[in-house]
């Protein structure tokens, strides 16, 4: 049986192919100089592709005949990168966003392409990606853990970060913040009051909310992970290191925390059913859509992902 690297045709084959569709190019649509010009700086590009001279001498067609619309040379000038914003703004009305990117995309790809000492490309950065949430194990663990704390005071204070990270998603930079007046039993459920540049209420999901209350009720008006101001130090540090104290448990972060109450609302919600459904990888396009959505009360709130208290 012949190898499967040998029925793939070769990267040489390919951009032979690539050639013979630039040479061919010649549309109806364009003027002969036009055409001329998309060919030219195509071949310039080298497409590895015939695939991918298709879109960039459709790129270059579009632009060639802009040009002609607007009574601008036929040359390289064109790749300028004025030019090409001119044509993105004023020459594309009739496409759609996706296609207009796609197209200013393809025509700095040209442009550099045609510089004879172009610009090093910039590094692609790293991604952000979501951190991984805990496992129910790895939480009853920590909250075993900040039960067996040497006293009261910092018992109640581990139990409380932990049940605001995984039953609330209270992130780091507001958990200083967070009173025990703000835990508070209302619209069926608990939820914690959370003050600040992103005010809001969020429900706490049902398993964490009696460890909270007990805490809330310990901490009275006091900030309930402890401390006498918010911006003097980050305490929330300190208990993270009494949590992490045991080998068997990964060390306790704000972050997976947070991903842990995601994850189950996640769940709750039917969200991954719905991406699924929708055929959605990337949740880009949700907030623009949420925006459009009349916020829920908070009795909704609570019963979709906090239960009753």
């Amino acid at each position: 049986m012949p190898d499967a690297v040998s029925l793939q045709p070769s990267r040489t084959d390919a951009a032979a192919r690539a050639a013979v569709v630039i040479e061919r190019y010649a549309p109806r649509s364009l003027s002969a100089p036009a055409a001329a010009l998309a060919r030219d700086v195509v071949t310039a590009a080298a497409p590895p592709t015939p695939q991918r001279a298709k879109a960039l001498l459709f790129a270059a067609g579009r632009l060639a005949c802009f040009a002609e619309r607007v009574g601008l040379e036929l040359d390289g000038a064109l790749l300028g990168e004025a030019v090409i914003e001119r044509f993105v703004v004023v020459g594309c009305d009739r496409l759609s966003p996706a296609s207009v990117r796609t197209l200013r995309t393809n025509l700095r790809a040209l442009a550099r392409s045609c510089e004879r000492y172009p610009e090093p490309e910039p590094v692609a950065l790293v991604r952000e990606r979501a951190k991984a949430p805990y496992t129910e194990a790895e939480i009853a663990g920590y909250l075993r853990l900040a039960g067996a704390l040497s006293t009261e005071r910092r018992r109640m204070r581990a139990s409380a970060l932990v049940c605001l990270g995984a039953g609330a998603g209270i992130i780091a930079g507001e958990l200083r913040y967070v009173r025990g007046s703000d835990i508070v039993k209302r619209a069926g459920g608990v939820v914690v009051v959370v003050c600040g540049r992103r005010a809001r209420a969020v429900p706490v999901l049902g398993r964490y909310q009696q460890p909270l209350l007990e805490a809330a009720q310990f901490a009275g008006e006091g900030l309930i992970v402890g401390g006498r101001e918010p911006g003097r130090r980050n305490i929330t540090d300190e208990l993270g290191r009494a949590l992490s104290a045991d080998g068997s448990l990964p060390r306790l972060q704000s972050g997976r925390l947070r991903s842990t109450w995601l994850m189950s609302c996640a769940e709750r919600i039917g969200l991954g059913a719905f991406m699924h459904a929708a055929g959605i990888s990337c949740s880009q396009r949700l907030g623009d859509l949420a925006a459009r959505l009349p916020p829920a009360p908070e009795e909704e709130l609570v019963a979709l992902l906090g239960g009753g208290a």
